[in-house]
């Protein structure tokens, strides 16, 4: 069957199923959600005859769901629909010539004749199997050049993706006829490249909508328009904003309208620019979440963290759809160098995000757990942290002990060498200056019911 391709000629063909020179969608507009889900709206234009009729549109996605199929036209009612998704291909095409008889036609390579016989074709399952005469003969690609003709093609397969509709029109003439439905198989996500300048505290951002279209019809010069819904669960931000952007919005999603009409190839991934903003305040630093009862016996890296801000004023000023963010710094040579990347879920305007681009390689930390002693229901719990940083500079580390309440809200920080921040019931967070190539201590004493 690998060799089907190259051995199949059909000598006749009916008009619907000739190859298209161009697209038979009209004006179309596509609403891509970003949980994968498409929303197509095609309005052609159909010179229909009074009372009822079949008319065809072929060019309809082939992940269509027919049961979402809704036609507008005026003066017009649908009686029927069907979707034709029995698309021709050799294969195919072979499939439904079992039992009927075909011709075999055979080129002797050194002569260039040509001699044909009639053949029935008896199973096409992982081959093709044959009755010439009175043998059973196998279909297969042996040197010599064959092809294989067909009187006719079968009525129900379709060069392209057809979708059949069954039209009652009050009175003819040409209207425009809109086509919606919902199709599978398109989608998006967001990218961010962000080039952080650690001497001047900045990044410049630039965000990429990637769009995705895996089925096989394209959509041409279409009104393109990106819907941020439910979905996109990233790294957690530090603080959600409170901020509306300035955007269009549907319900609880917001809209990203992408500027002018596009054209979303059939099996493509292409980019649109949809944000560009420099000079963005942005702090790199350290963090450490230690989980309750962390113990080390060696040190372990900290994450080197890059922090900024979505908000109106000192901030990118828009709501983020999820994506991964890319992040860049300058070389000695101030060529750009690629230093880590992190996914980031939905993130309303005004929020404060942190990325964690990777492992630090000179900033340590080894937690240790010192004591343990339990007085009744109560436990007492000692720790120890002990921060390195074996780079020329000072730095600051977000020292996170976490898992504090385990269910209970009554854990409290009994002693500190310093004072820490408690974000929530089961966190606390200490912001520890650690000095260049040289090292801080951090001591805590909780006393919790576990």
């Amino acid at each position: 069957m690998a060799a089907l391709p190259a051995m199949l000629a059909a000598q006749a063909a009916p008009p619907q199923a000739q190859l298209p020179g161009r697209s038979a969608q009209g004006q179309v507009a596509v609403t891509i959600y970003s949980t994968g889900t498409a929303l197509i709206q095609d309005t052609r234009t159909l010179n229909l005859p009074a009372g009822v009729s079949r008319q065809d549109f072929p060019d309809v996605a082939d992940t269509i769901r027919p049961a979402t199929v809704r036609l507008d036209a005026q003066g017009t009612e649908v009686v029927e629909q069907n979707y034709d998704y029995d698309l021709l291909s050799p294969q195919a095409l072979m499939e439904k010539a079992v039992g009927q008889t075909i011709t075999l036609v055979r080129t002797n390579p050194a002569t260039g004749a040509e001699t044909r016989e009639t053949a029935r074709v008896l199973a096409s399952n992982d081959g093709v199997v044959l009755q010439i005469g009175e043998r059973i003969e196998v279909l297969r690609d042996d040197g010599v050049p064959v092809r294989v003709v067909f009187a006719s093609l079968p009525p129900s397969l379709r060069a392209r993706p057809t979708l059949s509709v069954t039209l009652d029109a009050k009175a003819a003439g040409a209207r425009p006829v809109t086509l919606s439905y919902l199709a599978n198989g398109l989608g998006w996500s967001a990218d961010y490249v962000a080039l952080f300048d650690e001497a001047k505290s900045t990044l410049d951002m630039q965000g990429w909508v990637t769009l995705n279209n895996s089925g096989s019809v394209p959509f041409v010069d279409a009104e393109t328009l990106l819907v941020a819904d439910g979905g996109g669960q990233g790294v957690p931000m530090r603080q959600p904003g409170t901020q509306t952007a300035g955007r269009a919005r549907l319900g609880d999603h917001y809209l990203y309208p992408i500027a002018g009409r596009t054209t979303i190839a059939a099996n493509q991934q292409k980019q649109v620019s949809f944000l560009s903003v420099d000079n963005v305040p942005a702090t790199r630093g350290y963090g450490y979440r230690n989980p309750w009862l962390g113990s080390s016996d060696t040190a372990q890296g900290a994450w080197s963290l890059l922090t900024f801000s979505s908000a109106r004023e000192g901030g990118l000023g828009d709501a983020l759809p999820a994506g991964t963010v890319r992040v860049y710094m300058r070389d000695a040579q101030g060529r750009p160098q690629f230093v880590g990347e992190n996914a980031i879920g939905h993130t309303p305007m005004g929020s404060s995000v942190e990325i964690a681009t990777g492992v630090a390689f000179d900033v340590k930390v080894r937690p240790t757990v010192e004591t343990r002693t339990r007085n009744g229901d109560r436990w007492r719990t000692a720790m120890r942290y002990i921060l390195t940083n074996a780079s020329p500079v000072p730095v600051t580390v977000s020292l996170v002990q976490s898992g504090l309440d385990n269910g209970f809200t009554d854990t409290r920080i009994v002693e500190e060498s310093q004072k820490s921040e408690r974000r929530s019931s089961s966190e606390a967070v200490w912001r520890v200056a650690v000095p260049a190539n040289g090292e801080a201590v951090v001591t805590a004493s909780f006393d919790t019911r576990y």
